[in-house]
């Protein structure tokens, strides 16, 4: 008898102890764990990082490490690190703080008016774990550029201006695929058509629509400049545009951020492939990185007469056209004398 009481002691006592443990064990894993106010925090782990350096880059955001820790270790997390861009939303405890470190969440990257191959893949290389120089690498690898049709002079055609989901730590390898193929994606046999009746390669219509995206940020306006640089190709004339003198000289000299509001005459003999003034036909590649509303300009071009055109003192950002060198000139004058009025020197 003495020993049945011994045995239910002792049992009612594992069983107390197991479930004071067990509600331990609860609460370390299913209470709240979070230390930051924000809604949500991203954390990179690196390619390659080792489980104390995940602590080491959640600690800022968690509220007692020794609970998170046992719980990484009782769902074998320290064996299993990935890399990757991982969300920790506020109020997580640490069962979902460690569901959240196996979840790698894509990134939206976007890239606009870059002027150069160096300068966008270095908007792309600051928006996910890949450096610029193993980026540059792969999109200036020969084998690719031949088997692609492209020059180191054009590829920067490649980058069709949106916003892309990868993933953080996606290998350069595959951001150039990814590019490559949404560039096949833009050229539908309906542009391919269209560029074809312009006497146009794919390639050609995006220097052009380098050119125009320069010369007007009005969408609206874009058909018609880009009409006008048609009928001076058309015509076997020099394009003679400002915009590919001012990226000649910027490129002569290394210096992209300088700004040049005006082009001086002495400018127009640059000897530079892109200075149009110089050089006839299109640019050996695209002067920036034309959005989709100048390559759909040049594809779909207003059709008119017009040769020049000057931009406009009375309709500021928008331009004055003409047919005749006579009806140019007179609206080049009145350009001219308010770039000096407005003391525009360069």
């Amino acid at each position: 008898m003495k020993l049945r009481r011994i045995v239910g002691i002792f049992s009612l006592i594992v069983i107390l102890a197991g479930t004071i443990y067990g509600y331990i064990m609860y609460k370390d894993i299913f209470s709240a764990n979070t230390a930051f106010s924000e809604n949500e925090v991203a954390i990179f782990v690196p390619t390659g990082a080792t489980y104390s350096q995940v602590e080491g880059l959640v600690r800022p955001y968690i509220g007692d490490m020794d609970k998170f820790r046992t719980t990484a270790e009782k769902k074998s997390y320290p064996g299993n690190v990935k890399a990757g861009k991982f969300v920790l939303r506020r109020g997580m405890n640490s069962n979902e703080i460690v569901n959240a470190l196996r979840q790698p969440q894509p990134v939206r990257i976007s890239f606009n008016n870059q002027e150069t191959l160096e300068r966008a893949i270095g908007r792309i290389a600051a928006q996910i774990e890949p450096d610029s120089l193993a980026l540059m690498k792969v999109f200036t690898d020969k084998q690719f550029l031949e088997e692609n049709g492209f020059t180191e002079d054009n590829v920067l055609s490649i980058f069709i201006p949106n916003t892309y989901e990868f993933f953080w730590n996606t290998t350069p390898t595959k951001v150039r695929e990814k590019m490559a193929k949404e560039y096949r994606k833009f050229w539908t046999p309906e542009r391919k058509t269209k560029a074809e009746a312009l006497n146009l390669t794919p390639l050609q219509v995006s220097a052009l629509a380098s050119i125009v995206h320069k010369e007007t940020v009005k969408t609206d306006e874009r058909p018609r400049v880009a009409g006008v640089y048609l009928n001076r190709l058309k015509r076997g004339m020099k394009l003679e545009a400002d915009p590919t003198v001012i990226y000649a000289m910027k490129k002569q000299s290394g210096d992209f951020e300088q700004v040049i509001k005006r082009v001086l005459n002495k400018d127009l003999v640059i000897d530079s492939p892109y200075n149009t003034y110089k050089y006839d036909g299109l640019p050996p590649g695209p002067i920036a990185m034309p959005d989709i509303s100048a390559l759909d300009a040049v594809l779909n071009p207003e059709m008119h007469n017009y040769i020049y055109f000057c931009a406009s003192v009375t309709n500021f950002g928008y331009h004055e056209f003409a047919v005749t060198p006579a009806q140019h000139e007179a609206n080049r004058q009145k350009y001219i004398a308010w770039v000096n009025k407005m003391g525009i020197k360069r």
